[in-house]
């Protein structure tokens, strides 16, 4: 059975950053596209951030895009989003997904994941 477990969540000030990380257990990590989603209180799940299998394609939301690093390291079976200048506005649970893909495949929609965490809450301060 697969298991994702989120971690790094916090309090943080507006303009500072915040590392949350993905550990996956059970399955082939290797097999995997991933993905990062954030849902807000009393909105719709939203993509942030997605990252093939090999690890060379990348694919981010605009709003993210130039301050949010997505990476993993097949080793550890981790996928960590790097979140830098944040915005209030960046303020949501933080949830990470996972699918077996091809090679290069990144996948913006949530629909595209079978493999979820339960989350880790950001809070970014004004």
């Amino acid at each position: 059975q697969v298991q994702l477990a989120e971690s790094g969540g916090g309090l943080v000030q507006a303009g500072g950053s915040l590392r949350v990380s993905c550990a996956v257990s059970g399955g082939t990590f290797s097999y995997y596209a991933v993905g990062w989603f954030r849902q807000a209180t009393g909105k719709e799940r939203e993509f942030v951030a997605a990252l093939s299998r090999s690890g060379s394609v990348t694919y981010y939301a605009e709003s993210v895009k130039g301050r949010f690093t997505i990476s993993r390291d097949n080793a550890k079976k981790t996928v960590d989003l790097q979140m830098n200048n944040l915005k209030p506005e960046d303020t949501a649970v933080y949830l990470c997904a996972a699918t077996t893909a091809n090679f290069y495949g990144v996948f913006p929609r949530a629909h595209q994941y079978d493999k979820w965490g339960q989350g880790t809450q950001v809070t970014v301060s004004s």
